[in-house]
């Protein structure tokens, strides 16, 4: 027994010291194979990646060696937790991938062109990292994730849930391998891909719609356990409305950010226009939720429980808010207020997730579930991984680039001298 603990004690080390050094790895080849050269951003940068993917392999190799019960604060009575809700926020998120392709692919909106891959890049890493990788971390037989694909439970919305997840992950892998294959110089392959796209995207588009909603039909088996301010018969349409939303404010938020950083120019317009997607359908949700609790007389719930009334009021505030900025005219056709509006609409549904599949639940299972240090490590490295790849890919994929394929940059170069007069003038206002 001691000798089992002793090499425990040295395998969750040894995870430690391979998982810093995966970070410095990472550093070199962010910062273009060079270290920093003083005290800097970048040294901090480093510093705090190294430190929190070295407490990651620590958090990663106790939760495989010694399970759930030994790592979290999850318990049979409160089984989900923090990790659930960040699949069901990464999910969410993603739908701003099979939106953006959809406006680009399938209705020809050549304005939203220069977004895609950044986009799509983005959806895929929200399905393989925020989803998948917290799944799998959180499920305690984790190795049999796979059973879906050979036990099929006809009459489970989970099966529904995780055939599309896996079919929608394929989908997102077709409309991301010509940036690798355009790298790679294999430009028929490339071609070939994007001849496909269309129809993958449309099949994308079908498969989103399907899952989104039914990640809210989960939870149409917990009438008496979720608090009425979040239950609703209605809930599959509050998910799929709201991961619309979600989609228009990421699309937002990754395209700023990513071509700022990145010293890309960005047509001001991509951005407002978004904006402008995203209010019919906030709007839309809102009434939809205001109109469910005033019909099912689930107001009283603010008040009787303090802790749940304070994360649905601040809820409701984070998506109400932007709308006062996307109404207003003379604010709408800023980019500048369009990012501003994004990050509300992306933390109410964040608060949103984590008030489903957590807090609203702690009412009636009298827990008082909070996570652990290695949930929350665990949790941030999963999101450290996708802004590594995804700054890995900037950095060494034509991510902002233009397909070396034919008809893509022609339309675009088509309109762009059309548009240099709006662009001048929306980077005047900006």
């Amino acid at each position: 027994m001691v000798e089992i603990n002793l090499l425990l004690i040295l395998f969750r080390i040894f995870a430690a010291l391979f998982m810093a050094s995966l970070a410095v790895v990472a550093c070199w080849f962010l910062e273009g194979r060079q270290r920093p050269h003083s005290f800097s951003a970048g040294v901090v940068g480093w510093t705090f990646l190294i430190t929190l993917w070295g407490l990651g392999g620590y958090a990663f190799a106790t939760r495989y060696t010694l399970g759930l019960g030994a790592v979290t604060n999850l318990t049979d009575v409160f089984p989900w937790g923090l990790w659930k809700a960040m699949v069901l926020c990464g999910i969410a998120f993603a739908a701003g991938g099979f939106l953006t392709a959809c406006m680009a692919y399938v209705f020809r909106i050549r304005i939203f062109y220069p977004i895609l891959r950044p986009i799509v890049l983005a959806a895929y890493l929200c399905y393989t990292l925020s989803a998948s990788g917290a799944l799998i971390v959180d499920l305690g037989r984790y190795y049999k994730i796979w059973m879906p694909i050979v036990s099929w439970q006809h009459r489970s919305v989970l099966f529904e849930v995780s055939w599309c997840v896996m079919l929608y992950t394929c989908v997102l892998t077709v409309e991301f391998a010509p940036i690798v294959l355009q790298r790679l110089g294999w430009h028929r392959l490339e071609g070939f891909f994007h001849a496909v796209t269309v129809p993958f995207v449309i099949f994308g588009v079908v498969l989103s719609t399907i899952h989104q909603s039914s990640l809210g039909s989960l939870f149409l088996i917990v009438p008496q356990k979720l608090l009425p301010l979040w239950y609703s018969p209605f809930i599959p349409v509050f998910f799929f409305v709201s991961a619309l939303v979600s989609g228009f404010a990421m699309a937002i938020f990754v395209s700023a950010l990513s071509f700022w950083i990145f010293r890309r120019p960005l047509d001001p317009k991509v951005l407002t226009t978004l904006a402008k997607g995203m209010t019919p359908f906030l709007m839309l949700y809102l009434f939809l939720r205001i109109a469910d609790l005033t019909a099912r007389n689930a107001w009283a719930d603010v008040f009787a429980y303090p802790l749940q009334g304070f994360t649905f009021t601040l809820e409701m505030l984070l998506l109400t808010l932007p709308l006062f900025v996307l109404l207003k005219t003379r604010w709408s056709g800023l980019r500048r207020w369009a990012f501003a509006a994004a990050i509300p609409v992306i933390s109410g549904v964040i608060l949103n997730r984590l008030n489903v599949a957590w807090i609203g639940l702690l009412p009636a299972t009298g827990s008082h579930y909070f996570p652990s240090w290695i949930e929350i490590v665990i949790t941030l490295n999963l999101l450290s991984f996708g802004l590594v790849i995804f700054g890995l890919a900037a950095r060494y994929l034509p991510l902002f680039e233009r397909p070396s394929w034919d008809k893509l940059p022609a339309t675009q170069a088509h309109g762009s001298a059309a548009n240099s007069t709006d662009l001048q003038e929306a980077a005047g206002r900006v």
